[in-house]
């Protein structure tokens, strides 16, 4: 029910709705990785393999489809709900305010001047500014420029009006955002109704804190709040996890209705992104799955326990391995470099052709000419 939701039950052909695709999963994550493609990229791929890259910096700078903003992560958000973001605004700039390493910028009269030349010169992005960073250089420093265009976007006051290569482009958020969803105002309460709600549409079933971690736009009081505030119109329910333990859960008044029409999922093995929405909450991914899953980029080589960039596979509603797999622009190859199977799933002739097949896929999508195994 939970990869039916997500898209991820169905067999990723036929007639592609960009918008729609979006709209249904809630968000996607936004991610400057390229190891194979962006985050972004793969994500709808793998939901639509019609799909191809140029087509989300369409819907975003040509149709206003989507706005860029942040949930747990920057992503791109159907522009029809923008009215119901507001409050994402508010709470990220008043974050970002208490941040450390962001007091180094620009302050009002720096921001506004920022504005002033977007507003005569139309949308810019951060190489057209040329402050310096003061004092030591650390990891994560940046100029004050770039604070204060941060901040803006983070505030709305600023909007991503497209991007070249993956850089930003910063627009006045009027400018961006159309004018009827700029002008409608949803009281704060509605707004967090509206994100809960749809949190639970989009998963179909979840406890206080899935509801919280879906957007990252409400707190985990919140959460909890709404849920005993509505709980009459939700479905109390358990859920059976991998490890057979029991979860109370709650879900939409519809979800008899989607668990009758539930058909059987896809057999095919499908690569997926680390930052899949199916993925990205590791503690349902482990509950529902069984499946112990961590993005170790950020950990030092010597210390992974699988590798920089690693990829889950599923199989149907099975988490049966994870590949690691690059791309080799300069030669035109895909490299397939290490592969795990999960215990108790054999590595049969039919899941190698499967494999095969979706790394042939992949290898298309990317437009690279060969495959080759390294292992």
């Amino acid at each position: 029910m939970w990869l039916d939701a997500q898209g991820l039950s169905v067999t990723p052909t036929g007639p592609l709705d960009l918008h729609g695709l979006i709209t249904r999963l809630g968000f996607v994550q936004l991610d400057t990785i390229q190891v194979v493609a962006r985050a972004h990229h793969h994500i709808l791929w793998s939901r639509n393999q019609n799909y191809r890259e140029p087509m989300l910096n369409q819907l975003l700078a040509d149709h206003r489809g989507v706005f860029e903003h942040f949930t747990h992560d920057a992503s791109v958000i159907p522009m029809q709900f923008y009215p119901m973001w507001r409050r994402q605004f508010r709470r990220l700039e008043a974050k970002v305010k208490k941040w450390e390493w962001h007091r180094g910028m620009l302050d009002s009269d720096g921001r506004n001047s920022i504005k002033d030349r977007i507003r005569a010169e139309g949308p810019l992005c951060t190489k057209a500014f040329d402050t310096k960073i003061k004092g030591e250089k650390k990891m994560w420093a940046r100029p004050p420029h770039k604070l204060a265009l941060d901040y803006m976007w983070y505030a709305g006051e600023l909007s991503t009006s497209h991007r070249e290569n993956f850089t930003k482009f910063y627009d006045l958020t009027e400018r961006v955002v159309p004018g009827a969803l700029l002008e409608e105002t949803q009281d704060d309460d509605v707004q967090v109704d509206w994100l809960c709600r749809s949190a639970l549409e989009r998963m179909a079933f979840g406890s206080e804190g899935d509801i919280q971690r879906f957007w990252d736009a409400v707190s985990n009081a919140e959460a909890k709040r709404w849920v005993s505030d509505v709980s009459k119109t939700l479905i109390p329910a358990e859920i059976e996890c991998a490890d057979r333990s029991s979860v109370l859960v709650w879900a939409p008044e519809d979800i008899e209705e989607r668990m009758g029409s539930l058909a059987s999922p896809t057999s095919r093995l499908r690569i997926l992104n680390p930052f899949d929405p199916v993925i990205r909450d590791r503690q349902r991914l482990k509950r529902l799955f069984g499946f112990e899953y961590t993005v170790e980029m950020f950990v030092p080589a010597a210390k992974r326990v699988w590798g920089y960039y690693v990829f889950p596979m599923l199989e149907g509603d099975r988490f049966v391995g994870r590949i690691e797999v690059k791309a080799d622009r300069k030669t035109g190859r895909l490299l397939v470099e290490k592969l795990w199977w999960e215990p108790k799933v054999k590595p049969t002739s039919n899941r190698l052709d499967k494999l095969a097949a979706e790394l042939a896929r992949l290898q298309r999508f990317i437009g690279l000419d060969d495959l080759v195994w390294s292992i």
